[in-house]
C-alpha cells in the first residue's frame, strides 16, 4: 500500500483494527470473534462478501433480512 500522509495511514490503521476485532477469527479464541456485532450468528440472509482496504481484507457475513 501507499500512503498519502499521516491521514491516509491513520485510516488504514484504523480499518484494519475494526476488521482485527470484530470481523476476524480468531484460533487462539476458539475461531471466535474478539468483539462480534449483533447481527453475527444469524442462520437466516445471503452470505455476502464485504472488503476492506481496498480488497485486501475480506470477510462474509449474512445480509438482514
Amino acid at each position: 500500500m501507499i500512503f498519502f500522509g499521516e491521514n491516509s495511514l491513520r485510516r488504514a490503521v484504523s480499518s484494519f483494527l475494526e476488521h482485527y476485532h470484530g470481523e476476524r477469527n480468531h484460533q487462539g479464541l476458539e475461531n471466535k470473534l474478539i468483539q462480534p456485532a449483533d447481527e453475527v450468528g444469524q442462520h437466516a440472509g445471503k452470505i455476502e462478501c464485504q472488503e476492506r482496504l481496498g480488497g485486501l481484507l475480506k470477510y462474509y457475513q449474512r445480509k438482514a433480512a
